[in-house]
């Protein structure tokens, strides 16, 4: 029996570790595609007016059917999803983001800190600049039980905290010594930021389809950046060990 030699393992592993590099790569491209087509749908859909039947229908779910401007649960759990809603505004996200950030440029780890302020910043900006181009009036049917300040399409809750918690579970999986843990810190992400856009409707802030449409366009964005980041790290340095996999 022939053993392999050290150079020739050495030479396998490289290859496998291109392998997992480029199936990683295809999938994040294929769900970035998925979602953008997923945020464009809901649009035209939205601007069709063709939402509006399923929006009032879902809405209307969350309040009492003897009261909609009472809803549904008591009171703690009322107060539990304006705290659930507070995880997806900009107060907290932007402090988190600066926090990991310093963290990271402290640590040695300054392309990391740069992947997630580009990606926050450049994602809040495309959402700013899409409310003031759609202008969506925000719900009218129940009584709002948050302040808001901009228009409604797309979702900015749901939008920002989908962008945001990907991004650091990107970084987070980093460190992360086993697949299932990699996994269990992505889908936990997911998790929250989904909770985050589904309290906004609970609010009476945000339409469904604003919602379902910042989910989209947040995990698009996610995507995009990763791709972006992992393009720059691969040409420009020739090291994608610290930028660009996942280890999915």
């Amino acid at each position: 029996m022939r053993l392999a030699t050290p150079a020739k393992t050495l030479q396998h592993r490289e290859t496998d570790s291109v392998s997992r590099a480029t199936r990683a790569r295809r999938a994040v491209l294929v769900i970035m595609l998925t979602s953008l087509a997923g945020f464009t749908a809901i649009w035209l859909l939205m601007a069709a007016g063709m939402t509006v039947a399923a929006d009032r229908e879902l809405l209307l779910m969350f309040r009492t059917a003897a009261d909609v401007t009472d809803p549904v649960g008591p009171a703690w759990f009322e107060e539990m999803m304006a705290e659930y809603s507070a995880l997806g505004g900009y107060a907290i996200l932007v402090m988190t983001i600066l926090i990991v950030s310093a963290g990271l440029v402290l640590t040695g780890r300054g392309p990391l800190a740069i992947f997630l302020v580009v990606a926050f910043a450049s994602g809040s900006a495309v959402s700013t600049i899409l409310k003031l181009v759609i202008e969506r009036p925000r719900p009218e049917l129940v009584e709002h039980f948050d302040r808001t300040f901009t228009a409604s399409f797309p979702s900015g809750h749901a939008m920002i905290s989908m962008l945001a918690f990907l991004t650091l579970a990107s970084v987070v999986v980093r460190l992360c010594a086993t697949r299932a843990l990699r996994v269990f810190v992505q889908v936990t992400a997911l998790a929250v930021a989904v909770l985050v856009g589904a309290s906004r409707i609970y609010l009476g802030v945000h339409w469904p389809s604003d919602v379902a449409a910042g989910w989209c366009l947040g995990v698009s964005w996610a995507c995009a950046s990763w791709l972006a980041a992992d393009y720059l790290e691969h040409h420009r340095t020739r090291h994608t060990d610290e930028l660009g996999h996942s280890n999915i």
